[in-house]
């Protein structure tokens, strides 16, 4: 990874640079670009970070205040000149979840499965439970020691995105986790997480209580308005903790179609794969083995027919048994 952050100083030498991540950050996202800004700024340049979608959660937004996370807005995005170098962070080009800008996407750093046929000049990649793994290992092979309010933004988005070290953590993950535990501020990580939830929340949890349909382990919940993406993700995770419930398949109305969170706790079934298939010809998706998106365009709603639920079920189902039979 070394030679390969040696190319990207090389690329982004002198020129505007933003690290963009997946639209609706999560503490993953906002975490590993916080990180990267810091290491580039110790090699003089200069980036800023930016992000397309509002940031919603109240531990986000927290986190962001604590850790005095600054991000461009959308117009000061669009604003940016035309050879702007955009560095990828926790996200690839061509996701449903990541909103194309002008500039050119030459650098990625990510850990969900490599699925884009876009080609970037430097790929950092590594199939881990945390993109802020794949920073912490960058601060560790340059040599660069990390400042406990780095280690404590890496901890919590290693924290979050492996749901407390149970989800798709790997050797990795609980290497960087233990070294970033010896530097990191407790008591922020422990502000956050009994921050992380809202007022509002609750309409989506209501939905999905009311609204929630189980077949054969598979928990079904359409949530009838549109929410943001880390929200979705929670409702989703929240479903698979039922004890009838092996996969969970949330869906929201979004402006744009239907956003999809996913999450599965069986072997046999790769979340990211299901999601694809599930959704292909309408849509887009993919993710982990454990948990995946997707977005179902608007304009092909129309082709599920009047009853938009039980197409969805239906499509899900088939795919379950293609995935299941390999």
């Amino acid at each position: 990874m070394k030679a390969k952050f040696e190319e990207l100083l090389q690329i982004a030498k002198g020129r505007t640079v933003c690290i963009q991540t997946h639209d609706y950050p999560d503490p993953d996202a906002l975490a590993s670009a916080f990180a990267l800004q810091e290491l580039l700024r110790r090699r003089g340049i200069d980036a800023e970070i930016g992000h397309f979608g509002t940031v919603d959660k109240v531990n986000i937004r927290m986190m962001m205040d604590v850790f005095e996370i600054r991000t461009m807005t959308e117009e000061q995005m669009r604003a940016l000149p035309e050879d702007v170098v955009v560095i990828n962070v926790d996200v690839q080009k061509n996701n449903s979840n990541l909103t194309d800008m002008h500039g050119e996407e030459l650098v990625c750093i990510d850990h969900h499965p490599w699925v884009t046929k876009e080609h970037y000049a430097v790929v950092i990649h590594k199939l881990v439970g945390s993109c802020a793994t794949i920073v912490t290992q960058l601060f560790e092979e340059l040599g660069e020691e990390i400042p406990p309010i780095i280690a404590t933004a890496l901890l919590y988005g290693i924290k979050m995105d492996t749901r407390n070290l149970c989800v798709g953590v790997t050797d990795e993950d609980l290497e960087a986790f233990s070294m970033l535990h010896r530097i990191a501020d407790h008591d922020i990580i422990r502000q956050l997480d009994n921050n992380s939830l809202q007022l509002s929340d609750l309409r989506a949890y209501g939905a999905a209580i009311h609204n929630i349909t189980v077949y054969d382990g598979i928990g079904f919940v359409h949530i009838p308005f549109d929410c943001p993406d880390g929200l979705i993700a929670s409702v989703s995770n929240f479903i698979l903790e039922l004890d009838a419930v092996k996969l969970a398949v949330v869906y929201a109305d979004r402006s744009g179609g239907l956003k999809f969170s996913v999450r599965s706790e069986a072997s046999s079934i790769n979340a990211g794969q299901l999601v694809n298939l599930a959704l292909r010809g309408v849509g887009n998706g993919g993710g982990h083995a454990t948990m995946a998106g997707g977005l179902l365009y608007k304009e092909r709603i129309s082709e599920l027919g009047s009853d938009i639920d039980t197409a969805i079920h239906k499509r899900f189902g088939e795919a379950l048994e293609k995935v299941k039979n390999g």
